[in-house]
């Protein structure tokens, strides 16, 4: 599973946040919010939706399943003047991912994750770079059906040789 390389702008993220680790995974209450409002955001880029993930520096050093990170449910926006009520926004960074495409449900997501940590990302010419990480669910997104694709954004930066 190779991935592609890319550089990107900013992007400005309308959506919802909550506080949650790997033990208490509150992912269904986070989409079960923002699903039935997301008609509501009038500026949205395209239909796509992001699953963003915003963990401390150390967080893949340190796994630990109770630790704590803020994940989003949002869609990409023009700008933020018109916010709808209950909403927020998100300003993810510029910088340099590698892609994965995940293929299947999204419960089989892990095993992805854990390939692009404990393989690719070892060997590779990159290192993982402390920024947000997102999930783009696109048209071919379908949650839990084995035909599923989603594509894994990782932010990275080029190794140093010493």
């Amino acid at each position: 599973m190779e991935p592609r390389i890319e550089n990107i702008s900013e992007k400005k993220l309308v959506g919802h946040s909550l506080n949650m680790s790997l033990a208490a995974d509150k992912t269904p209450l986070l989409w079960g919010s923002f699903m039935p409002k997301r008609k509501e955001i009038k500026n949205a880029i395209s239909t796509d939706l992001m699953s963003v993930q915003v963990v401390d520096p150390f967080y893949f050093k340190e796994l630990n399943p109770t630790k704590e990170f803020q994940k989003w449910a949002a869609v990409e926006v023009t700008d933020f003047n018109t916010v709808p009520e209950g909403m927020s926004t998100f300003t993810l960074p510029a910088g340099l991912y590698a892609v994965f495409i995940h293929k299947g449900p999204a419960s089989t997501g892990a095993k992805t994750f854990q390939y692009i940590f404990e393989n690719w990302l070892p060997q590779s010419a990159y290192a993982w770079d402390p920024r947000p990480h997102f999930e783009l669910l696109g048209e071919k997104y379908k949650n839990n059906n084995p035909d599923s694709e989603e594509e894994i954004w990782i932010p990275v930066k080029a190794k140093h040789i010493v």
